[in-house]
């Protein structure tokens, strides 16, 4: 069983030691949190152990009937992995910690590439994490880009691609951000950070993103338009995308036209918080103007996408499946999950 410890138990971490203890070849050996919280109170009730980083809050801990099994240094030793889920810019002064225990570890996308000098996307470069100390998961918009375009680009070569990221404002249960009444440029400036991120990933891709932040709670929508090296082909494109275990294809029967609908019918299939682990992409916005001009919309889910990518992330580091497909498929039928 592989030891996995997650540093950071917030609404990355959280879903991600969900995820792990789902999997039949690796356990939680630890969670930690700063302060005694609601979601410290879940690590309790899953039966994770709780750590924490300074040992001077034992007791406020334990004064809220939360047992706390020791330092978060204890719990980077007794890991074999450590997936690091705590705030952007927070995870890199943690590196020299796992680098004392020559521990492997994992870092979301709110760090910079430079953390681990390698960023990991299961549906493209699953095979270069193989025998590596460090990964970094890209953020839950590069992911879902890296997805789609490595799949169009598989098909028909990609010559370039022009993206629009249409951004939430905050997490559903995030009380202190907005915007509430407004349409944010986030960054006013282009292009925006996302294309430089996929470019760690697909550094041979031409991207140009911009981004926008709206008022919403629930999933970003990307506005995408690719130029392809061969003629395309929608009904093999649409094949492809139904076919891929990481992307939905939303049907046009369905009725489905936005992020609020894609939620109830994720709560409606019985998924644990509402997760969708997979891009959607909405079938009728696939289409393929004079020959080598392909547009799309897809939602992407800012909570949940890269939970599966942080399990097949450690999969692919510790040697635990020797191929993506291998480690997908491992991921996905754990948590009994089939595409939307």
């Amino acid at each position: 069983m592989i030891k996995v410890a997650v540093n950071g138990f917030g609404t990355i971490g959280k879903r991600v030691a969900d995820a792990v203890s789902a999997q039949t070849d690796m356990e939680i050996i630890g969670v930690s949190k700063t302060r005694p919280s609601h979601e410290a109170m879940i690590a309790q009730k899953r039966g994770y152990p709780l750590y924490i980083a300074d040992i001077s809050k034992k007791e406020s801990f334990e004064k809220a009937g939360m047992k706390v099994a020791g330092t978060v240094e204890e719990m980077v030793r007794a890991a074999d992995i450590i997936v690091d889920a705590t705030p952007g810019g927070v995870g890199a002064g943690n590196k020299a910690m796992y680098e004392k225990y020559g521990k492997m570890a994992i870092w979301q996308g709110g760090e910079e590439h430079e953390v681990a000098g390698y960023s990991f996307n299961s549906s493209c470069n699953f095979a270069d994490a193989r025998g590596r100390q460090f990964a970094r998961v890209v953020s839950c918009n590069t992911t879902g880009l890296c997805r789609i375009i490595k799949l169009a680009d598989t098909a028909f070569g990609v010559k370039k691609v022009r993206a629009t990221m249409v951004r939430r404002g905050a997490d559903p249960g995030d009380a202190k951000r907005g915007p509430v009444d407004a349409i944010v440029l986030n960054p006013v400036t282009i292009p925006s950070h996302h294309g430089p991120d996929v470019q760690t990933v697909l550094p041979e891709i031409d991207i140009v993103t911009t981004a926008l932040v709206v008022p919403t709670t629930f999933m970003h929508m990307h506005i995408i338009q690719m130029d392809l090296k061969e003629t395309g082909d929608r009904g093999k494109f649409l094949k492809m995308i139904a076919d891929h275990p990481r992307i939905g294809l939303v049907k046009g029967y369905t009725g489905i036209k936005s992020t609020a609908e894609l939620r109830e019918y994720a709560s409606d299939l019985g998924r644990p918080r509402s997760d969708l682990w997979e891009s959607c992409v909405f079938e009728d916005s696939v289409s393929i103007v004079d020959g080598k001009e392909l547009y799309l919309f897809q939602a992407i889910h800012q909570e949940a996408d890269v939970v599966v990518e942080n399990v097949d992330c450690i999969r692919a580091m510790t040697g635990g499946a020797s191929t993506a497909e291998e480690s997908v498929a491992m991921t996905n039928r754990a948590l009994g999950f089939e595409t939307i």
